[in-house]
């Protein structure tokens, strides 16, 4: 093993920052691949132990993380899917084709009211995603009052016969997806008309006050949320923003690769190592320029900023479907994650909301399963639950002072919060061959009772499978005082928390 190098990060607990909302934590689930079928739903028939056909050891292991809500039913699927094909009686439903993710015939056996159920048994909030390119603004307004509205109303009428009486909270709601895409090809000025049009229709019914979420941008494509910008707000405005959606989104994927070629999720050497790395760390530069524009349409910051797709992409594995998108996830995913977190606790004073794309066996999945009752935890599955000391905590300034650099890439990362006399510091090695002498100069407040927590694996490459389910799983990790504060050692590619009492 290398040398190991050395690192100090300053964190000033007295110092409070933004709210780090829980909704950072946020899932994805969409009509794709084994996602929802095979998934989180295997049917009422199936010898998996399943409450109304959904999957309860799926819901066990994400009831660990605090799954804060949900996104549904896509990405891509959203935009061809119309709801009322799924209620009612499911031998009624008709069947329809997933034109974009393989082709395959679905039966809509997995509607609303699964949807609903499965937000219920997680304790997730839902966020629906509504169809805008092949949909109408009436299908989208029905389906609000569908899920929204008491009383008495013909959508009201229809949940009713479908048996819920009482109306749901939705408290998301996306307006189409991906709309410079597959959502629709349109125009930035084109989508952000249709934003308004739907954002005026999708009514409050009752108490229940959606947060509209209009479809943004692809990476850092600032003109297109320039555009909705205008649509709503303009530059040197007394007045705020209109109140028509409350967030734009963003999507960014780490992709190593090409699109056509983004490789290996386990087959990969230091070189794709490092690219992935740096290509996960511009996920800061990205929010930076969103937020930059925001902040000069929208000063006050009554807007906020939703990235609902991130994480890795990979080439699917060999002998896979290539439309279904299930990929391996290893060590390095993790980091990926851990290092976006990082980036998101900095900027959560305007990012309010992200979505890892998917929750199970699609692109960096938390869970993986199979036919035969089989689930493994992935590492970045790991990582979720390391941080969760982090949901709705106040972020505290962190600044990495000294650190080890390749090819003037930072390969510490580094971020903190307090909650409730508690601090959570969690930082990350991304030096794949060298271990790291951490001090944590902790300033502003006694500590006391620190506990460490680490992931690591045999190298970058290692993964769970159902064989070896503890290949990558935490593991106690040894704390010791220092005159600065606190001591920790991590090997190379690793992830690591402390806590702390104040």
């Amino acid at each position: 093993m290398s040398v190991a190098s050395t690192a100090r990060v300053v964190i000033d607990l007295d110092v409070p920052g933004p709210t780090i909302s829980r909704h950072l934590y946020g899932h994805f689930a969409e009509h794709l691949g084994r996602c929802i079928y095979g998934g989180f739903y295997v049917g009422e028939d199936s010898p998996i132990p399943n409450e109304g056909g959904i999957r309860l050891d799926v819901v066990e292991a994400l009831r660990a993380l605090d799954i804060p809500n949900l996104r549904w039913p896509g990405g891509c699927f959203a935009d061809e899917y119309h709801w009322k094909d799924g209620i009612g009686p499911k031998a009624d439903r008709p069947s329809m084709v997933n034109t974009h993710w393989g082709n395959v015939e679905e039966n809509n056996h997995f509607g609303t009211h699964e949807f609903m159920a499965l937000c219920e048994l997680l304790g997730a909030a839902p966020y629906v995603n509504g169809n805008v390119g092949s949909g109408t603004v009436r299908e989208m307004s029905e389906w609000v009052e569908y899920l929204t509205r008491d009383g008495d109303s013909p959508m009201v009428r229809e949940r009713k016969a479908n048996g819920r009486d009482e109306p749901w909270k939705i408290p998301f709601w996306g307006i189409g997806n991906e709309t410079w895409g597959c959502g629709g090809n349109m125009r930035a000025d084109a989508y952000a008309d249709l934003a308004r049009q739907y954002a005026t229709f999708l009514r409050d019914h009752g108490d229940n006050k959606l947060y509209r979420i209009a479809a943004g941008a692809s990476d850092d494509d600032l003109a297109w949320t320039e555009a909705l910008l205008k649509a709503v707000s303009c530059l040197g405005c007394e007045r705020g923003p209109k109140n028509l959606f409350q967030a734009i989104s963003f999507h960014y994927y780490t992709v190593a690769g090409t699109w056509d070629h983004k490789g290996s999720a386990t087959d990969f050497g230091l070189d794709e190592y490092y690219a992935t790395i740096r290509k996960a760390q511009d996920i800061d530069r990205v929010i930076r320029g969103h937020s930059a524009l925001m902040d000069a349409y929208d000063p006050e910051r009554k807007l906020g900023l939703v990235l609902d797709e991130w994480g890795t992409w990979w080439d699917v594995e060999p002998g896979t479907n290539p439309g279904f998108l299930y990929q391996q996830n290893a060590m390095r995913d993790a980091l990926v994650a851990s290092l976006h977190f990082d980036v998101f606790h900095k900027h959560a004073e305007r990012l309010v909301m992200a979505n890892i794309a998917q929750t199970v066996n699609v692109l960096q999945a938390m869970l993986l399963t199979d036919d035969e009752g089989g689930l493994v935890r992935t590492p970045t599955y790991h990582v979720f639950e390391m941080n969760k000391g982090h949901h709705d905590a106040t972020a505290v300034p962190v600044h990495v002072v000294e650190q080890p650099t390749y090819e003037s890439m930072e390969l510490v990362s580094a971020s903190a919060s307090v909650k409730d006399g508690r601090a959570l510091v969690s930082v990350s090695n991304l030096d794949p061959t060298a271990p790291l002498d951490v001090v944590l100069d902790l300033r502003g407040a006694d500590v006391r009772e620190p506990a460490g927590r680490l992931l690591t694996a045999t190298n970058p490459q290692s993964f769970n499978t159902a064989g070896d389910p503890g290949a990558v799983a935490p593991a106690p990790l040894s704390v010791e005082p220092e005159p600065r504060g606190l001591r920790v050692t991590l090997p190379p590619h690793s992830f690591a928390t402390v806590s702390l009492v104040l």
